[in-house]
């Protein structure tokens, strides 16, 4: 029964994160009213095999299916149909606007002075009057527009050119090389072995985290020993 009990948790830990990557990074990190009622469902579902040996393990897989093939079939509903995605999912709502709370969206979306505090901290903004729009998003995040007069200044406001830092990619990580990494950056083992020596590294084993950017930067941490 136990060995039975350790198959049926290890089958549907393998097939929820199946699905859930078939879902798509958006799905993962944020959940709409319809993507987090589909995951409290398959949760309840997937567990009930995995505590149940006597129940057969379809009772777990088939309604897991059905419910992702809903969700799927949902989520190209509503990227054709704004109508249903704004009954569906709800829209974006002003809570401040040039400064001034609208204490109806606040209410509406049950929305307190705490939380839209430490909402705005959150992003940097101290001062309300500062703050030119505070757009709640569908997904429950606050986004924060500030004034332009409160807007960092940027390079090219001010006419001058800015470096190109590049983008960093890890090329060891805590000991292993990524070898697809150093390909991207079109890069090879033995420019990563001359760096390594450059830094008094005997070998990738001995490095922590090496990133190396598109603009030809490199940072590098040694393990602690």
């Amino acid at each position: 029964m136990l060995s039975k009990i350790v198959l049926n948790s290890v089958i549907m830990y393998a097939l929820l994160i199946l699905f859930m990557r078939l879902m798509g990074k958006r799905q993962l990190g944020q959940l709409e009213p319809s993507e987090l009622v589909v995951t409290i469902l398959i949760s309840e579902v997937a567990s009930a095999p995995m505590a149940d040996p006597d129940r057969p393990l379809s009772c777990g897989i088939v309604p897991v299916f059905v419910l992702f093939a809903l969700e799927l079939a949902m989520s190209l509903i509503m990227a054709r149909s704004v109508r249903l995605r704004t009954l569906l999912a709800g829209k974006p709502s002003l809570l401040i606007v040039h400064g001034r709370i609208d204490q109806r969206q606040m209410r509406k979306n049950r929305f307190t002075p705490d939380e839209l505090a430490e909402a705005l901290r959150s992003q940097g903004a101290l001062d309300l009057n500062q703050v030119q729009y505070a757009i709640l998003e569908t997904d429950g995040q606050l986004n924060v527009i500030m004034d332009p007069a409160d807007r960092p200044v940027t390079a090219g406001q001010m006419g001058l050119s800015a470096e190109d830092t590049g983008y960093p990619m890890i090329v060891i990580n805590d000991g292993r090389v990524m070898g697809e990494n150093l390909k991207l950056l079109g890069l090879d083992t033995r420019w990563l072995e001359k760096q390594l020596r450059a830094r008094d590294m005997s070998s990738a084993k001995d490095v922590y985290l090496m990133t190396v950017d598109t603009a030809g930067g490199i940072f590098l941490s040694p393990k602690e020993r």
